[in-house]
């Protein structure tokens, strides 16, 4: 665990209750702790039967100071009504890691241990960070439940990709304790200072995720885009007021609830919905990972292995972006990104200009925690007619989408000063 998390007037005195769950990722919990404690934040743990056959429960109570609640009904709880006490006078419900198992039993409303009957009684806001085995995390039971949770409110950290401790690869790893506390710490201080509206009344387009180009009828050209970063925009916005679409190529993330998701394949197909959707939006960003080039023919046959080798002949997809802001309005703003392994500001500038974009939003795909298929990012903000480059930090994508939306309300601010500057010009005309 990083020392980012100092102490922070904001969150001393904050109560958080740490829920762990019986996984191999349990011994992380322990990090999870002590980066809530850096913060200012006073932390009780609570524990299922399973949990204590990966920790004890002396670690937690030696980290926390507190007593370590596995059974209620156990003859060393100092509180008979523990699930009710232990619940209801905190600021946040943590679950770290969350199980297959745990997941089911919040969502279906089962009460058979102090664990999930805590979560039934729990009055406060309530974050689950996911662990279990790739095959577990992608079955359909645990996404319907996984969507039971998010529409009743509870926040979700997406697991990591990699190998997992039965020596598969694939996601579910528990997310990195220091991304579990920033987000903890982020529905905290919203908790304190509720979200702005100042995205009402905007009508915003999103494009997330990869698009897939066929080569026959089992081969394609893609990349390794999730999607996260789109639908992290999309949840961001809908939070912040906005009338949300999200046209998604192929993704692995989750997309938000409550959002309009309209699902595409192909480069084309995105551009088809996008230049559909755009005429009511006041807002577009591009997110997608749009492949630049598509085979020139399709073969109807699977592709056979008669030669060593083959010649794929490729030609240039519509440049969604670019045709957005070619046939834009006065009122639309346009976001665009720029992924790049080399000269980054240089690159993104130019994007910047050729395109006729209002924001550019660039990360270096080389560097740790950013990039595709990854839950946090490290991206530049290059704002049209502002030569200096705003550099943001490591940080969640949630975080990061919240930062570029800022921008776009600053962006729409200033349009809006400009619109009337020029209407007061025009009547001051028109009476002389």
């Amino acid at each position: 665990m990083s020392d980012d998390f100092n102490l922070d007037e904001s969150f001393a005195g904050k109560r958080v209750a740490l829920g762990v769950s019986g996984g191999i990722a349990a011994y992380k919990a322990a990090e999870v702790l002590r980066g809530l404690q850096r913060a200012g934040c006073a932390v009780r743990v609570c524990m299922t039967k399973r949990a204590c056959e990966f920790v004890t429960p002396l670690t937690f109570r030696a980290l926390s100071g507190a007593h370590v609640i596995v059974d209620d009904y156990a003859p060393d709880n100092p509180d008979p009504i523990a699930h009710i006490t232990f619940s209801q006078t905190v600021d946040l419900f943590l679950i770290a890691p969350a199980t297959a198992n745990i997941i089911a039993k919040f969502a279906n409303g089962i009460a058979d241990d102090f664990l999930s009957s805590t979560y039934l009684a729990s009055t406060a806001p309530v974050i689950i960070a996911p662990a279990m085995n790739t095959s577990m995390w992608q079955h359909p039971a645990t996404r319907r439940n996984l969507e039971t949770l998010r529409a009743d409110g509870v926040h979700i950290i997406e697991p990591d990709s990699g190998e997992m401790a039965c020596g598969t690869f694939g996601t579910g790893r528990l997310s990195e304790p220091e991304i579990i506390v920033a987000a903890a710490l982020e529905i905290l201080r919203k908790a304190e200072a509720p979200q702005a509206q100042d995205l009402s009344g905007e009508k915003i387009l999103i494009t997330a995720g990869a698009t897939r180009e066929a080569i026959d009828p089992v081969r394609f050209i893609s990349n390794r885009s999730s999607g996260r970063m789109g639908y992290a925009l999309g949840l961001a916005a809908q939070r912040r007021g906005a009338e949300v679409t999200i046209v998604a190529g192929v993704t692995s993330a989750e997309p938000p609830a409550r959002v309009r998701l309209i699902k595409t394949v192909s480069a084309q197909d995105m551009y088809a919905a996008v230049m559909k959707e755009v005429a009511s939006a006041t807002v577009f960003i591009g997110a997608a990972a749009v492949a630049d080039y598509r085979p020139v023919a399709l073969s109807t046959e699977k592709i056979k292995k008669t030669s060593a080798e083959i010649t794929l002949q490729l030609e240039r997809t519509t440049d969604i972006l670019a045709e957005v802001s070619k046939n834009r309005d006065d009122e639309l703003i346009v976001v665009g990104f720029a992924a790049e392994s080399s000269n980054l500001l240089q690159n993104a500038r130019e994007k910047l200009e050729r395109k006729n974009l209002n924001l550019v939003v660039a990360n270096d795909i080389t560097g740790e925690g950013a990039g595709f298929d990854t839950a946090t990012n490290v991206v530049t903000l290059i704002v049209k007619d502002n030569q200096e480059p705003i550099e943001l930090p490591l940080m969640s994508k949630l975080e990061a989408a919240d930062r570029i939306l800022y921008e776009v309300v600053r962006l729409r601010a200033s349009h809006n000063r400009e619109q009337s500057r020029l209407m007061s010009e025009a009547v001051t005309n028109r009476q002389s």
